[in-house]
């Protein structure tokens, strides 16, 4: 009867887990605190020391803290990892889960120091992927030796797959974003290019230097120029018809 029990809280904490992560994912939050946000329910509902979330930088190739539930600044300001180096280098070279039973006493993990100051101990690492590609780690510490039961890495993978695709998410609406932002400048360059270039009674191509040219004396962007321009015109239009009436 008491396995039963126990096995029922087990099932009862993962969904609570994934229905609140999934919760956060529609909520529309930005990234940061999206991410900030997981580890938090991550650490809460797995009565953890600590959750964090490394990124990896594709350029640098190296994982670094994006979130943390963690107040500890050693913690916090812990180098980047390698890609391939300690623990969690490891787990995101290979896209597969660790589990260390102490970290202060094994040797591949690269911050002993830090676990003994900060009473870390046992440690479950798992890969954030999408399409099998590697975006970052899920690191979850306990504060005492803890064997991590497959429905628990079961629990975390699931936890680590619905974040990795929240954070594909967000920086594909964040593209689609920057290119529909790109666009709207373009056009209203151009706009502005023909105004000027109709007033000033030169050509587009000079029409187009004189607003790189305000831009960078100004020390405003090509779209606020070209912004001021079209408004400019807009307000002349205005009071020429004023005029007329």
């Amino acid at each position: 009867m008491i396995k039963k029990v126990k096995g029922y809280q087990v099932y009862t904490k993962q969904i609570e887990a994934i229905s609140k992560v999934a919760n956060l994912i529609t909520s529309g939050l930005y990234l940061d605190e999206l991410l900030r946000l997981v580890v938090e329910v991550t650490a809460q509902v797995m009565n953890l020391k600590i959750s964090s979330l490394m990124l990896l930088d594709s350029e640098r190739k190296e994982l670094v803290v994006r979130a943390t539930q963690s107040i500890s600044q050693s913690y916090n300001k812990k180098p980047n990892i390698k890609l391939g180096e300690g623990i969690a280098g490891a787990v995101a070279r290979d896209n597969k889960s660790m589990v260390v039973l102490d970290v202060r006493e094994d040797a591949d993990y690269l911050n002993r120091d830090i676990a003994k100051k900060e009473g870390l101990c046992s440690l479950a690492s798992v890969p954030l992927a999408v399409r099998g590609t590697v975006i970052g780690v899920l690191n979850c510490y306990t504060s005492k030796r803890h064997k991590f039961t497959k429905s628990e890495i079961s629990l975390l993978t699931t936890l680590a797959n619905q974040t990795a695709m929240a954070i594909e998410n967000a920086e594909l609406s964040l593209r689609a974003h920057s290119a529909e932002e790109a666009l709207v400048t373009r056009k209203l360059i151009e706009r502005a290019k023909d105004i000027l270039s109709q007033e000033a009674d030169v050509k587009p191509s000079e029409a187009y230097r004189l607003i790189q040219k305000q831009s960078m004396d100004k020390r405003k962007s090509m779209r606020e120029i070209a912004e001021a321009i079209i408004l400019t015109a807009e307000l002349k239009n205005k009071n020429d018809y004023s005029d007329v009436k």
